[in-house]
């Protein structure tokens, strides 16, 4: 079914057409139509499906026009409020409402005057909207539709509390749409508080890893695992690729050896200044950047159509961040590569990921990095490698014009 026989309207199928989508995607097909007629929605769905315009186009619909303050987006981060606020600008560009975004890390100076001067949907971080409500800046009486974006994220960041708060100072009489990848008991609590008989929509099981997305493990010594790391940028053919680093200090060291390697990369933590990850997000969006490395806690900060490759260089601490990490590819139905670095003091952890995603993880090799002696993955010598990487030994970086957002 083509978006032109959801139910919406002219303007925006032209900002859709305008952002490059094809048909809709499982989430945006089921969650649309009952968001349309007005309906609470409480859906999970994994990262990368789309779940952006599945509640921005219903919104932006029922809003039609250019007034107050009626629709409030909550977002666990300040890179995915800057997303979303974009992404709904975009789906509104032939319409003539207004978005804007609040989220910390900066001064609240240019905030006050977009506040000032009014929008139809707000797009915020709890902290930075409850310091608004505080001073007075913003008020909520006025909302008719409250979104909370990636909820299980706002949990793991400690955000429960101010958002109870926040969503008892919106109007009773409300359309609440709720997302989340996961729902744990403390989720599903907040669901009943929020929601009144909502519909309920699951889009695929929450560990489960997006079938577009090819992925094995490469059982390495821990003095090589640079190095072979470079070994498979060299003979991957990827558009654009992101690192996972366990730690900030980490993420910092091997931005510094891959520059040494000539590859032009970004980084993105914690300890990176507001500037600092603007300048990489959108750095590595337009393809000024072909390498992003990252810590966990950027993970769902990074959406960006048309990553290719995603290497875990440090195995994740949790199972459930495996799924989130390699879900950075093989975004909206694309394809993507996920390789994971293992050392052998690292199997369980390993172990660990297959029992929570329900599959074997295949033990890749690749010429000149032999598993190392110890490696006992599946109590046999490794397999020989069945999913390469795209070969091009001869790759040279080009920077692109950008990507299409999906």
């Amino acid at each position: 079914m083509p978006f032109s026989q959801l139910g919406l309207t002219k303007p925006l199928l032209q900002g859709v057409e305008a952002m490059g989508y094809g048909d809709p995607t499982p989430i945006q097909l089921r969650a649309i139509p009952p968001a349309l007629e007005g309906k609470d929605l409480i859906a999970s769905a994994q990262t990368g499906t789309g779940k952006t315009a599945a509640f921005a186009l219903p919104t932006l619909q029922h809003l039609a026009e250019h007034g107050k303050c009626r629709c409030l987006v909550l977002e666990p981060t300040r890179e995915l409020a800057m997303q979303v606020e974009t992404a709904m600008r975009d789906f509104a560009r032939f319409t003539n409402l207004k978005v804007a975004s609040i989220y910390g890390g900066v001064g609240y100076g240019a905030q006050r005057t977009a506040l000032r001067e009014g929008m139809d949907i707000l797009v915020a971080t709890p902290g930075r909207l409850e310091d608004h409500l505080q001073q007075g800046t913003i008020r909520l009486n006025d909302i008719s539709v409250l979104v909370l974006d990636e909820v299980d994220r706002m949990l793991d960041v400690g955000f429960l509390p101010p958002m109870r708060r926040i969503i008892a100072k919106c109007p009773k009489d409300r359309q609440t749409l709720f997302f989340s990848a996961t729902l744990p008991p403390e989720i599903v609590e907040l669901a009943s508080f929020a929601l009144r008989d909502p519909v309920r929509i699951e889009i695929g099981a929450s560990r489960n890893v997006v079938s577009t997305v090819k992925h094995g493990v490469y059982v390495v010594d821990p003095g090589r695992k640079f190095d072979l790391l470079v070994a498979l940028l060299t003979k991957s053919d990827f558009q654009s690729a992101i690192v996972f680093s366990r730690t900030k200090h980490g993420a910092d060291k091997i931005a510094k050896r891959l520059r040494a390697q000539n590859h032009a990369v970004a980084v993105l933590h914690a300890n990176r200044s507001q500037n600092q990850r603007i300048e990489a997000l959108h750095g590595f969006k337009s393809g000024k950047y072909e390498v992003m490395v990252a810590t966990d806690i950027a993970a769902r900060g990074i959406d960006v159509a048309g990553v290719s490759h995603v290497f875990n260089y440090d195995i994740p601490q949790h199972p459930e961040d495996y799924v989130h990490r390699i879900g950075r590819t093989g975004r909206a139905q694309q394809t993507g590569d996920a390789f994971t670095l293992v050392t052998p003091e690292e199997i369980k952890k390993l172990t660990a990921i297959e029992r929570f995603i329900g599959q074997k993880i295949e033990q890749l090799q690749i010429e000149g990095f032999q598993p190392p002696a110890q490696n006992s993955y599946n109590n046999q010598p490794a397999r020989a490698q069945k999913v390469e990487p795209r070969l091009d030994g001869n790759r040279r970086f080009r920077p692109k014009k950008g990507f299409q957002r999906r």
